[in-house]
């Protein structure tokens, strides 16, 4: 589907926007391993979560939907059912490598598939360490999907220090974790999100080497109720749009503020942007509060490469921020875009050259330089559901409007974007 955006003249209203993906996944997969029923409120309704969920309804859990609520029979400690198929992940990153870290642990063989841009991405980040710890999987001669996971003959607690900047490498580990008595711990240099271990309430301790996480059977998920916060991602660009649009107040309701994933907000904090967090509160163990933003001149500022792991997702709706902003926009020590969804660095630089603007691209990184000199731009989404919507807000902010090629892929995150942004046009 290609789809084409009008130009906007301001933003207005409250949004409510569906569950935090990053949580969503992880309440699905706790739900799934604890002993008994379990209910999550305002699921994500993301086609990635869809996805976890099919590969645990393959396992044997039972999904039940009533309204914005979703009952879940998980199967409890090393009970799930051999999969009769291989279990697809779809498009998502996080079920892939999550659940490694839980198939691990049982009696069976199991396959796990995707798409064709997550057979892509790189695997042997989660493929190295869980093997250290007595896993038996292989990938493919790339290292890449397909995964097979075997039985494993003897499993073993770990000391692990992440060598990548990665919550995903770090929750398969943990998750592995979970099924032995001796306890492991995995240490995180680079302060990467944090839900599996305020989810499961692991014992964190602050070091010089960095965040000392320990985990056992002792966490193993019980039986649980919870709310899932709105998507602090998907937030940004609705956020990123009312900033650099003239004369918007938005609210956006309920939204998670961990402050693992709230760099996004405090470099537009920085660079001018007039941002509140409102009703902040705890609820569950996640920060919880409401975001009012306001129309703003911007600045861009240097970003260092500490924040870099903690914006990652929102660095290209971020760069659309700094087109906008006085001075050149720049990001470095970003080489993990390079394996997302889409080549994100290139995906970016590609699409901004269509307005006209200045880009130097490296391979960590890109610059931005000079003013949008076209009125209407087609863009490529690159099958990137991030890049599909950052690149919808600027067609939004140009004269004659833009099309985003491929936008469907939206899908992935947030099925809703385009009704929500046209209940905020006015």
């Amino acid at each position: 589907m290609n789809q084409y955006f009008d130009k906007i003249n301001s933003l207005k209203g409250e949004l409510f926007l569906a569950g935090d993906k990053s949580i969503s996944h992880r309440a699905v997969m706790f739900a799934s391993l604890a002993d008994g029923k379990s209910i999550i409120h305002n699921c994500s309704e993301s086609e990635d979560v869809y996805s976890t969920i099919k590969c645990f309804q393959e396992l044997g859990c039972q999904f039940n939907k009533n309204g914005n609520s979703i009952l879940i029979s998980g199967k409890g400690f090393k009970n799930f059912n051999q999969p009769k198929n291989f279990l697809d992940a779809g498009n998502s990153g996080t079920t892939t490598r999550l659940i490694s870290g839980i198939l691990s642990a049982q009696n069976f063989t199991s396959v796990i598939i995707g798409d064709e841009s997550l057979s892509k991405r790189p695997m042997m980040r989660i493929v190295e360490p869980l093997n250290l710890m007595g896993a038996n999987i292989e990938a493919s001669e790339n290292g890449t999907l397909p995964l097979k996971i075997f039985p494993s003959k003897e499993l073993k607690s770990i000391e692990y220090k992440l060598k990548v900047a990665s919550a995903q490498v770090k929750s398969a580990l943990l998750l592995l974790a979970l099924h032995l008595e001796i306890e492991s711990v995995i240490i995180d240099p680079f302060n990467t999100r944090n839900h599996t271990e305020k989810m499961l309430n692991l014992k964190v301790e602050d070091t010089i080497d960095g965040k000392k996480i320990i985990c056992s059977r002792k966490n193993y998920p019980e039986p649980f109720e919870m709310t899932i916060p709105s998507d602090i991602s998907s937030a940004s660009f609705f956020i990123v749009a009312a900033l650099i649009s003239k004369n918007s107040e938005i609210l956006i309701k309920n939204v998670s503020l961990n402050p693992t994933r709230t760099g996004i907000i405090d470099i537009l904090r920085q660079m001018g942007g007039k941002i509140e967090l409102m009703n902040q509160r705890k609820e569950f163990g996640e920060e919880v509060g409401d975001i009012f933003v306001q129309s703003s001149e911007l600045k861009n500022i240097e970003i260092s490469k500490e924040i870099i792991p903690n914006i990652i997702d929102e660095i290209p709706i971020l760069s659309i921020a700094g087109i906008f902003a006085e001075g050149n926009f720049e990001i470095n020590h970003a080489e993990e875009l390079r394996v997302k969804e889409s080549d994100r660095i290139k995906s970016i630089c590609s699409n901004l050259l269509k307005v006209g603007l200045d880009v130097i691209e490296n391979k960590d990184g890109f610059m931005i330089k000079g003013n949008i000199k076209n009125n209407f731009a087609e863009f490529e989404s690159f099958g990137d559901h991030r890049i599909a919507m950052a690149f919808a807000v600027l067609s939004m902010m140009l004269e004659k409007g833009g099309r985003v090629n491929e936008f469907d892929c939206v899908k992935i995150s947030n099925p809703n974007f385009l009704e929500q942004i046209k209940s905020l046009h006015i």
